[in-house]
């Protein structure tokens, strides 16, 4: 009886931890990297942390509205920083379906538009409003885009948002697409060195609004959220939809691997720590693991009790 009794007890014990291999599967999780270093710095908090539950972690590059097709169909699994407003086609096709998880916000607030430097105000009576841009669009053209201004927009890969908006309310600027957002910060510090013009989509939290001065283009009041795609004109000109950053996987995660899908969950990241990364990384051309494996080092009073939650949700 007593070995009949050891049996079946092993027999459970292995039924268990085959059911608890399969929940919190050896299989790689692949956080895609985009092309700028917040989100590097995002994506390598979340996968140092993961390691640490004892998950492999891959990061394949991509782009930041191609990724989602990727993450839908789960050959990609989970993103930590995703701007809302600048999502494509698929994305909220996917969140619908349930193809994508949406998992709370990181912790980041957010700001876009177009920014200039203040000098270019003397070029530009009227600035910040965008209304300006009609009477000075020359003031910001180059010899490629002359009579028109030209405007730095986002990576191909990030979409036409700016694009878009030219179109809709008519500015006389050509759109350029920003090469990357290392790119478009050398860019950015080089025409200010300069005393060029310039004229740039951008984003805040960035490390380039610690170093250096730029002024936002202002638009028209509108109530509620700025719908960008819809209807923009003249004299009634919203801008941009500003972002919610939120986190997202795919549908099979929280089955597949519960304890990641948990700490993805409680992951919080805030204006202040991105800052601080990204100071060291851009401002001080070190390397993205060292510096993430320090902040890891002198920040386990803030990620400790998030492993905890993580390991409890592991089965």
């Amino acid at each position: 009886m007593k070995l009949l009794k050891s049996v079946a007890a092993a027999t459970l014990l292995a039924a268990v931890s085959t059911t608890g291999a399969w929940a919190d599967s050896t299989d790689p999780i692949k956080i895609p990297m985009n092309d700028w270093t917040g989100q590097h710095t995002s994506a390598r908090i979340l996968g140092t942390l993961l390691e640490k539950l004892g998950y492999t972690v891959e990061y394949p590059t991509a782009g930041t509205v191609p990724q989602f097709k990727g993450i839908a169909e789960g050959d990609l699994h989970m993103q930590p920083e995703v701007w809302t407003n600048n999502v494509g086609d698929v994305y909220p096709k996917a969140v619908e379906s349930g193809d994508i998880v949406v998992l709370g916000q990181l912790g980041l607030s957010s700001r876009e538009g177009w920014i200039y430097p203040p000098y270019m105000k003397e070029k530009c009576p009227g600035l910040p409003s965008y209304e300006a841009l009609y009477d000075c669009a020359q003031a910001f053209a180059v010899a490629d885009t002359f009579p028109k201004g030209r405007l730095v927009t986002y990576p191909a890969s990030w979409g036409t948002r700016s694009k878009d908006v030219l179109a809709m309310i008519e500015l006389p600027f050509e759109p350029v697409a920003g090469g990357s957002d290392g790119a478009m910060i050398a860019e950015l510090k080089s025409a200010v060195v300069a005393g060029d013009p310039i004229l740039m989509m951008f984003w805040e939290p960035h490390i380039i609004f610690s170093q250096i001065d730029f002024d936002w283009i202002a638009w028209d009041p509108v109530e509620g959220e700025c719908v960008e795609e819809e209807g923009q004109m003249r004299g009634s000109a919203c801008g941009f939809q500003q972002a919610s950053i939120d986190k997202i996987a795919n549908k099979d995660v929280a089955t597949k691997w519960p304890g990641a899908y948990k700490l993805l969950e409680v992951l919080s990241i805030d204006n202040e720590t991105q800052y601080a990364l990204l100071d060291e990384i851009d401002n001080k051309n070190r390397d993205l693991d060292e510096v993430i494996a320090e902040w890891i080092a002198a920040n386990e009073a803030t990620w400790s009790p998030w492993l905890e939650s993580a390991k409890a949700a592991m089965n």
